[in-house]
């Protein structure tokens, strides 16, 4: 009888002296069990009915979905967030001197920029509903934001009403932080008002039959599985030369790089060609389906998820209002309320508040620049309700003497009608 080993004795000892596996039992991969991919595997199974198994990387593997969740968390990660200050007065500038603004714009980690650290954050709140990241303190001060796994915190309301979130370490091991110790960003939307709605969750099933679909036009293209033709016979063909034949069609016309061989017929047989059935046709059409329901679930215009054929044209400019207010909003202020809520303080929050400059996305051409900055300067047939250095900022030129006064440039204002250096 061979002795029992331990877990140590695996562990230490080569590969080719572990016992052999017997009979027809073969595992392909293996989870330690604080592994969260293991929490993934026996959470999901195969619980679509399409009978497909979706997790987070086979849902990425969609191209419209990848697309989709690509597009948003760039988004968010490279637009700029900058926090601003509201003077007694009601002068509004931008508050560079306070350590969230650092935070926003410079360094919000050790490792992270400002675009990978909004990036990866909308990318966990968009597929799991929340992002969670640890407050690096220095006494009051917040100085580090530190990722978490969402899929390792859980958050809980505890009975005096505050959100206590528990934390599984990778070695097992638990630990319970508190509300003030974590930044928490939700999806806008939220079953329980605790947890937001992850999006695998509520398009799995589209996801799922995305995927069986892939899976079945990838196999008949592996293996030449359309029928492209059919083969007659006056009268019953022989075992030896149906057996050639099939040895034929194995040899010489499985898979996609055989399309078009010509075969050799014997004892009468004629090859009729078959166009493209109903089922083919059907099976095309479910896979653009598909990629309409991703569009429904994410929020994104179809022609920004690259399978429309119509053209942009002029119509771009309406293709970004359209992205910024029906997708990309509601996260806009997700994160600034977030922002408010977990960095500063309630006497902060009176002056103080998050903006995203979602204008990056909407710049336009050359001309219409042009245009929007006259107008906004005061130009014909515009009141302006801007001045030259707000305008300058915007094109990331400096400020000129001067530009800080309404009516710069306008001959009716007796100002200097000097071109902007």
């Amino acid at each position: 009888m061979a002795a029992i080993m331990s877990p140590d004795d695996y562990k230490n000892r080569p590969l080719a002296e572990l016992p052999q596996r017997q009979g027809n039992v073969q595992a392909y991969a293996g989870y330690d069990l604080g592994d969260a991919r293991l929490a993934d595997w026996l959470r999901v199974g195969a619980d679509t009915t399409s009978g497909t198994v979706v997790t987070e990387k086979s849902s990425l593997r969609n191209s419209t979905f990848f697309r989709a969740a690509n597009l948003i968390s760039g988004c968010i990660g490279m637009l700029p967030t900058n926090l601003h200050r509201k003077s007694p007065s009601g002068i509004i500038e931008k508050a560079d001197n306070h350590p969230v603004h650092r935070l926003l714009r410079k360094r919000p980690n050790g490792w992270q920029t400002p675009l990978q650290f909004k990036s990866f954050m909308q990318g966990r709140a968009l597929l799991h509903g929340n992002a969670f990241a640890y407050k690096i303190r220095r006494g009051a001060e917040v100085r580090e934001l530190i990722p978490l796994d969402p899929r390792r915190v859980r958050p809980e309301l505890t009975d005096d009403w505050q959100i206590s979130y528990v934390w599984s370490l990778k070695d097992g091991q638990t630990r319970r932080l508190s509300q003030d110790d974590v930044f928490h960003l939700r999806a806008p939307f939220s079953e329980d008002g605790i947890n937001g709605t992850s999006l695998l969750d509520v398009a799995r099933e589209a996801l799922g039959l995305a995927q069986a679909a892939d899976a079945a036009a990838g196999s008949l293209m592996k293996n030449g599985a359309y029928v492209g033709g059919k083969l007659k016979h006056p009268k019953t063909i022989g075992p030896e030369a149906a057996a050639r034949l099939r040895a034929q069609f194995d040899d010489r016309f499985t898979g996609s790089e055989n399309r078009g061989r010509w075969l050799l017929l014997e004892e009468g047989l004629d090859a009729e060609p078959l166009s493209m059935t109903g089922k083919d046709a059907e099976g095309l059409g479910q896979r653009k389906h598909q990629a309409e329901e991703v569009s429904r679930f994410t929020g994104v215009p179809r022609p920004l998820l690259m399978f429309d054929e119509t053209s942009w044209g002029t119509g771009i400019e309406q293709l970004g209002l359209f992205l910024i207010t029906y997708c990309l909003m509601p996260w806009f202020v997700a994160w600034e309320e977030v922002i408010a809520q977990s960095l500063l303080t309630e006497r902060e929050r009176e002056t103080h508040y998050a903006k995203f400059n979602e204008g990056a996305l909407l710049r336009g051409s050359l001309k219409d620049q042009a245009e929007f900055l006259s107008k906004a300067l005061g130009g014909p047939g515009a009141t302006g309700w801007m001045v030259p250095d707000e305008a300058r900022e915007l094109q990331d030129r400096n400020p000129i003497p001067g530009g800080d006064k309404p009516g710069w440039g306008q001959a009716s204002t007796g100002a200097p009608d000097a071109p902007m250096p």
